[in-house]
């Protein structure tokens, strides 16, 4: 059986957590896997191969940068991690080879920066696994039939990563990351979050989408398809885990439910601006009609409309776009910045009442005013002041004894 390995840029930064990354391939051959290791871009921002510092280099430069070539120029520092991990295992007489993407089966579209892959062909890595080595892939790229290089979009790794997998129909994916798992909120802002330690592909798709950056959705999304495992964890040797499951190939009945709990974690988005129309009596459907066409190419965050009014929420980035399309609108608009989304997810919450009543009562309790709100099967969303972001993350994880 195969493993897929995946390892974050700050697993492979130093030395020493090169050697970890190396003892946890080691311990996947030792129990008998044949592994694939994936690996993103050494360090994060400032560091000479990181994605980022190689993007400043070329704008520094030129601000326009065309698409095709920022594709085949950050591509770069992927397969430098590849090469040089390569070198660790083989340093440590452990059978290795690099492969890029596209070498590796990656094959995708043209849309350069954000790639969608439209096949896997696993030939080259199957031969290689099987002569009995471990082969390294350079995550977040793959190749276009054209030849070019193209890129998967930001966490494009973990798409590698669970593309891989599923091709190869592997046992099971496991992602490094610098947390020890998925956390019942953000730890830098709620003191006693905790791992969760068994999470739906649901909760997380939802998780990741609602602003925690452990795993990229689309890399859920291929993994439920394929009823792959997923854990994620620190490159730590008795890290704390989360196991993302319940597909086909979860062995153990599905009982973690069993003790009623509605809500799994809590995350948020901040920066955000609350866009509220003032629609005139007698044309309400008329103008909302007319707002969401012309907003049909912005991302938009919880819709409300009232009998007088339309609230939308969008990111600060794209606040100038959204007014100046809204202006052509014969209707009043008013704005709210410095906006903040709170969302609780659960699996247990469908179906499920009092979830809401809790919610509102434990930011009651603190004295935070709800400006719009949204829900889902699994997800319960609150619009607040951004100046009361945290609080309100922290009251809410402690109402559902997270």
């Amino acid at each position: 059986m195969v493993v897929v390995l995946k390892f974050g840029g700050t697993c492979l930064q130093t030395s020493s957590r090169r050697d970890m990354a190396c003892d946890r391939i080691r311990e996947a051959l030792n129990g008998g896997y044949k592994v694939l290791a994936v690996v993103s871009a050494m360090g994060r921002t400032g560091e000479p191969y990181a994605t980022d510092t190689l993007i400043g280099l070329a704008k520094g430069l030129h601000k326009a940068v065309a698409a095709r070539e920022m594709d085949l120029l950050v591509s770069c520092g992927e397969i430098i991690s590849a090469v040089l991990m390569v070198q660790e295992l083989q340093a440590r007489g452990i059978p290795a080879m690099a492969l890029s993407g596209g070498q590796a089966g990656i094959v995708t579209d043209t849309n350069f920066g954000e790639a969608g892959i439209t096949s896997v062909d696993t030939t080259h890595v199957r031969r290689h696994l099987d002569e009995g080595k471990v082969v390294v892939v350079a995550g977040f790229q793959g190749r276009a039939p054209s030849g070019d290089i193209t890129t998967l979009g930001r966490g494009g790794s973990d798409t590698t990563a669970a593309a891989l997998g599923a091709a190869l129909d592997a046992a099971y994916v496991e992602i490094y990351t610098d947390v020890q798992g998925i956390m019942t909120a953000d730890p830098r802002v709620v003191k006693n979050a905790k791992t969760i330690p068994l999470a739906t592909y649901d909760e997380v798709t939802q998780m990741a989408w609602e602003g925690a950056k452990v795993i990229h959705p689309r890399a859920v999304e291929i993994a439920h398809r394929a009823k792959i495992p997923v854990w994620i964890r620190s490159l730590e040797k008795e890290s704390k885990k989360t196991l993302m499951a319940g597909g086909e190939k979860q062995n153990d009945p599905w009982r973690y439910w069993e003790n009623d709990r509605p809500v799994t974690g809590i995350t948020y988005r901040a920066d955000l601006v609350q866009i509220l129309v003032h629609l005139s009596q007698g044309q309400e459907m008329e103008t909302a009609s007319r707002v969401f066409r012309l907003l049909k190419a912005v991302s938009l965050d919880l819709i409300n409309m009232f009998p007088d009014r339309l609230s939308v929420v969008v990111p600060s980035e794209v606040e100038d776009e959204t007014i100046s399309l809204l202006k052509t609108l014969d209707s009043s608009l008013e704005t709210r910045r410095d906006m903040a989304k709170v969302t609780a997810i659960g699996y247990g919450m469908h179906g499920k009442p009092g979830v809401m009543e809790k919610v509102i009562a434990a930011l009651w309790k603190e004295k935070i005013h709800v400006h719009a709100s949204a829900d889902s099967n699994i997800t319960l969303s609150c619009l607040i002041d951004g100046d009361c972001l945290f609080t309100a993350v922290n009251a809410i994880h402690d109402a559902f004894g997270l």
